[in-house]
């Protein structure tokens, strides 16, 4: 018996290892093909068990003599791109493969193979599988392909137009004078400490798409609804929970972004018997959640069999409705009430996760860089005044300030700290082997393997973006530094560009995701909405949304680092421009330290109680930045 279990843990064995060893084998001879450089791993980055347990694995690995892993180790550790700068790239180049047991990899920072990938959607499509988790609500724009992902993106692109965008404008200004409002504090004076910046563009952000994407008037605290609005929506808008919930429509939906991994990973049947106190939070969130938008779906179906229109917000669950319900419904027989759920959830998720932490980024590397944020001002008073900003009007101003300072802070935010750092692609499997040209020569990539478009490199490859020396770092260039100035510089970059394979029309925004009156960097080498067909279906929503934001905070006020941790109130007002410059420097080495430390797990954020704390304070009242940099202002 003994020797028959033996037998039997030994043939598993040997097939384990056979398996391992002619699966690296039969990658590695993909590589060579490749004609790429390439290193091989004993796992593979993607590998699920990997990404689990690289915490156990990679702390005993690095205890190992240097030499037997530093050159291949560093793709195994999460945001190897972000975290490892352009370092980790030189030994190989703009394109390198990472080779393991059970898949293959090409991971880029060349703009050529990027715009390729992104151009022919259908040969280098999204693998879908990794985004399945996403569908827990159901299956919606981001989790399909194909057929059935051309008619998610046509039925939800309905809604991403001009008319919605002057929607969003116009709510991003309302919900950003509660955005102060809370920054001020009670006594509406400022000069406070803010180490919720991150929760409160959250807050703003979602308050935003709340509104613009769904009619629902949510509000800040304080704050209370409008005497008129529709008594169906009241109750989404409520900050008490209504009949039948235990949270308000808000606190559902906050924390259900909040235990949004929990929610993914553990299974729900699972989760509902869990005896801890963050499995009973996240079921509790969960659930609220799907009874209010089961019931807003309800309320959607009975406006559009009503013949009910929209008024001044994109209305994209009553657009989603009008395809399965409306009269002239065309995808009546393919869209499902789960997929109408699925679309609201993803784009609630991508219309405010990502817009908040860009916010997030732009407002502390302003206050960290105090010549960008005065020029920034100065744009906001030439194009904006003094003019009160409900007044603003969208045609007037939003080609001046796409073209603005504030465009420029915006772009370089993303430039250097974009929302999803990698974007995901692979060769269809069943398309067969590609052929990219890369600087004129043919490189054949292997069906079914993985391709990474690494936005946070190419966005800092020197080949694409006109570099200056660094004024942080002595001997070397600024493309690590936020330097919004650098979308004002001329340069060669090449900007031929690949026609696309795919030229169907699929609605939404089409225009460029830069000014033209800004630097334009080489097609592929901007992608902090992806590009082509697959790219982001809100870019020209958030680009809005957050230049508003920006507008209206910096009219008024600055935003500088806060020095709690070096200096009090007191010991500041007596601080000479030298000793405050000191000061201030202390603040902006631990404010790039800590942005250093952003990580990725559905967006790059700071995560675990990380924050840099800053002020918000009236122009005119700065104690820093219009002492800071000086010598550094246009």
């Amino acid at each position: 018996m003994v020797s028959s279990v033996a037998l039997l843990f030994g043939a598993v064995a040997a097939w384990a290892v056979y398996t391992y060893v002619s699966g690296l084998a039969s990658n590695i001879a993909k590589a060579r093909k490749a004609n790429l450089p390439y290193i091989v791993v004993p796992a593979h980055p993607y590998n699920k068990l990997w990404q689990i347990t690289f915490w156990i694995w990679v702390p005993l690995i690095k205890r190992l003599p240097k030499s037997w892993w530093e050159g291949w180790l560093f793709v195994l550790e999460p945001d190897w791109g972000y975290r490892g700068g352009r370092k980790v790239w030189e030994p190989f180049g703009e394109n390198f493969l990472v080779v393991g047991p059970g898949a293959i990899s090409l991971f880029t920072r060349n703009a050529e193979t990027i715009r390729q990938v992104t151009a022919r959607r259908e040969l280098f499509p999204k693998d879908t599988t990794d985004y399945q988790i996403l569908t827990m609500f159901g299956q919606n724009v981001l989790t399909t392909e194909g057929s059935l992902w051309r008619m998610h993106r046509k039925v939800t692109a309905a809604s991403f137009n001009e008319k919605n965008a002057a929607h969003t404008f116009a709510e991003s200004i309302n919900q950003t004078h509660g955005l102060i409002s809370e920054w001020l504090g009670p006594d509406g004076k400022g000069h406070k400490t803010i180490t919720t910046a991150e929760h409160d563009t959250m807050t703003l952000a979602l308050n935003i798409i709340g509104y613009v994407g769904f009619g629902l008037r949510l509000l800040w605290p304080g704050q209370t609804l409008p005497p008129d609005i529709d008594p169906k929506l009241a109750k989404y808008g409520s900050l008490e929970p209504p009949s039948g919930h235990t949270m308000s429509f808000a606190q559902a939906l906050a924390s259900t972004l909040e235990y949004l991994l929990v929610l993914l990973l553990v299974p729900w049947s699972v989760l509902k018997r869990l005896p801890f106190k963050w499995a009973r939070n996240s079921w509790e969130a969960k659930e609220n959640y799907m009874g209010y938008m089961d019931e807003f779906l309800q309320d959607k179906i009975a406006e559009v069999r009503q013949g009910e229109q929209p008024k001044d917000s994109m209305d994209i669950m009553g657009q989603l409705v009008r395809a399965k319900y409306g009269k002239s419904a065309s995808e009546s027989s393919e869209l499902c009430d789960s997929d109408i759920i699925g679309n609201a959830f993803i784009i609630i998720v991508a219309g405010h996760e990502t817009t908040a932490n860009t916010l997030h980024f732009t407002f502390t590397e302003l206050a960290n860089n105090p010549a960008a944020q005065r020029a920034l001002q100065k744009d906001v008073d030439d194009i904006c005044g003094k003019d009160d900003p409900s007044t603003w009007n969208y045609e007037s101003v939003i080609n001046p300030l796409l073209a603005s300072h504030l465009a420029a802070a915006m772009n370089e935010t993303l430039r250097l700290m974009p929302a999803v750092p990698e974007i995901p692609k692979h060769v269809a499997p069943s398309r067969g082997d590609q052929v990219i040209i890369i600087d004129g020569e043919k490189h054949t990539l292997a069906a079914g393997m993985t391709v990474g478009l690494s936005a946070v490199s190419v966005q800092r490859n020197p080949r694409y973006w006109p570099t200056r020396p660094s004024k942080v770092q002595p001997g070397q260039d600024d493309l690590d530094d936020f330097e919004p100035e650098r979308w004002f510089r001329s340069s060669d970059s090449a900007r031929d560009e690949i026609e696309d394979g795919d030229t169907e029309d699929y609605g939404g925004f089409k225009g460029r995701d830069t000014s033209d009156s800004l630097f334009r960097p080489a097609r592929g080498a901007f992608i902090p909405f992806s590009d082509g067909a697959r790219s982001c279906l809100g870019r020209r929503i958030a680009q809005v949304e957050m230049l508003a934001a920006l507008a209206v905070v910096f009219q008024k006020y600055s935003i500088e680092l806060a020095v709690d941790e070096w200096a009090s109130d007191d010991e500041v007002e007596k601080m000479s421009a030298e000793e405050r410059r000191r000061l201030y420097k202390k603040a902006q080495d631990m404010c790039r330290a800590t942005l250093r430390k952003a990580s990725s797990r559905l967006t790059l954020k700071l995560h675990g109680g990380m924050h840099v704390p800053i002020r918000l304070v009236k122009r005119g009242e700065e104690r820093f930045v219009n002492v800071v940099d000086t010598d550094e202002l246009a």
